[in-house]
C-alpha cells in the first residue's frame, strides 16, 4: 500500500470520461491550495494519481465496480472532475463581480447528466460565451449529476465541479 510522503495529502474526487467513472482519493501535495480547482492550475498532474479507488465502466451489464489499491489515472482523459465531502472549499468566482450571470444548463458528460449552472458575460448570450471561452476546464455549480442508464445511483450534489468544455455537449431546457 502506497504510503503519504510528508509533503502529500488526499482528496476525495470524482473523475469523469465518456465511458469511466472514478471515485477514490487523489494525492497532491500538501500545498495545492484548492483541489476544486486543481487540474485548471500549472500544477496540474500529467496522471491523477488515486488511492483507493472505485472504477466503473460503462458498456457491460451488469456493471461491475472494479477495486484496485492504486490508480494513475491520464489527465488528458478526463472529461470532468470534482471533489467530494468533507471536502469544503471557496467556490473561483466573486459573486459581486459585475456584468455576470449565472446560466442553468444541462451538460452532457458520456452517460452523465450534469444539471447546474455556467457563469457567463450578462452581455452575451450561452453560444456566444462557449465559442470566444478560451479555457481548458469551465466550472459548472450547483451540480448535480446523474445518470439515466443507472437508476440505482443517486444525484451527486457538488457545489462545484470541473468540465472539459470541448469534451461535453451544453443544453438549455425549456
Amino acid at each position: 500500500m502506497y504510503v503519504l510522503r510528508p509533503d502529500e495529502k488526499t482528496t476525495p474526487v470524482m473523475l469523469y470520461t465518456h465511458d469511466t467513472m472514478v471515485r477514490g482519493e487523489a494525492v497532491s501535495k500538501q500545498n495545492v491550495p484548492r483541489m476544486n480547482i486543481w487540474l485548471r492550475t500549472d500544477g496540474a498532474p500529467k496522471y491523477v494519481h488515486l488511492l483507493k479507488p472505485q472504477v466503473i465502466v460503462f458498456g457491460g451489464t451488469p456493471l461491475r465496480p472494479l477495486t484496485f489499491a492504486e490508480l494513475f489515472f491520464p489527465t488528458s482523459q478526463l472529461i470532468a472532475y470534482h471533489t467530494l465531502p468533507p471536502t469544503d472549499e471557496p467556490l473561483d468566482y466573486d459573486p459581486n463581480e459585475a456584468n455576470r450571470v449565472m446560466q442553468e444548463v444541462d451538460v452532457l458528460i458520456g452517460t452523465f447528466v450534469v444539471r447546474g449552472k455556467i457563469r457567463i458575460s450578462a452581455q452575451t448570450e450561452l453560444a456566444t460565451s462557449l465559442e470566444v471561452a478560451r479555457v481548458s476546464w469551465l466550472s459548472v455549480y450547483e451540480a448535480e449529476i446523474a445518470n439515466p442508464y443507472l437508476p440505482q445511483m443517486p444525484v451527486v450534489k457538488t457545489p462545484m465541479m470541473l468540465v472539459n468544455p470541448e469534451r461535453v455537449a451544453f443544453a438549455v431546457s425549456s
